[in-house]
């Protein structure tokens, strides 16, 4: 896998994401050549999500704006602060700590789960890094259970955009880390 390459793949079978989707009503995962090998989960989710492209931002406000109309929460914007502009250390989260718009619900080295849970839906993400061919990957999960009408009419919405847009924006949010860091 080169380190552009985004590919759409299977969960992976040994992550913990994996065994979250028993009746789950949507879930994807992409996976790309590892960033950051020598890093865990959560610092991989950090400089990848520290790194949202603006576009992303403003769709997350968009969303966030409509979304008022019908009494779901507003998640604020995508992106995290990188640890350069003041946001806390990847080793300092501990469960239940907002990481962006998200709250960790699991962590371990090689995984992390966060979550977001509003009265339509129970979305989690994960990051997930594994080898595939004896490479480092990271595949970057989606798995979400509706629990109403109004979750699957806002997924109706958001599963085709959710798959348009996430490998766009990891490619981009991959990009501009790589950048940074040479």
């Amino acid at each position: 896998m080169t380190a552009a390459t985004i590919s759409e793949t299977p969960l992976p079978a040994h992550s913990q994401i994996a065994q979250r989707t028993a009746g789950a009503d949507f879930a994807d995962c992409y996976t790309f050549a590892d960033p950051l090998p020598q890093g865990n989960a959560m610092e991989t989710y950090m400089i990848v999500m520290g790194r949202t492209p603006g576009w992303m931002n403003f769709l997350m406000s968009v969303r966030n704006q409509a979304v008022r109309l019908v009494g779901l929460k507003h998640l604020g914007s995508m992106q995290l602060k990188l640890q350069a502009q003041g946001s806390k250390p990847a080793a300092s989260y501990a469960l239940g700590d907002r990481a962006g718009i998200f709250s960790l619900c699991y962590l371990s080295a090689p995984e992390v789960i966060l979550c977001d849970d509003d009265k339509h839906l129970r979305v989690e993400v994960s990051v997930c890094k594994h080898q595939h061919n004896g490479q480092p990957v990271v595949s970057v999960s989606t798995v979400v259970h509706n629990h109403n009408a109004l979750g699957r009419a806002y997924m109706a919405i958001v599963g085709p955009v959710h798959r348009l847009i996430v490998p766009k924006m990891l490619r981009q949010s991959l990009h501009a880390a790589r950048t940074a860091h040479q």
